[in-house]
């Protein structure tokens, strides 16, 4: 069967974990990439809020 990218464990929404657990690392290192990413380029909260309604449930 293979992966498939849903939501994870949640902690607002479940995106970060759930893209975590898709390619096998640590949540905490996509939550900084998000975090990055709003900050320099200020495009990470839209990618997550997009995400987090696109994203099927697991």
């Amino acid at each position: 069967m293979p992966k498939r990218l849903v939501k994870g464990e949640k902690k607002i929404f479940g995106v970060c974990s759930g893209i975590a657990n898709y390619f096998d690392i640590d949540p905490t290192i996509v939550r900084v990439l998000f975090v990055f990413g709003f900050l320099v380029f200020g495009s990470g909260l839209l990618l997550y809020l997009i995400l987090a309604i696109a994203m099927p449930e697991n």
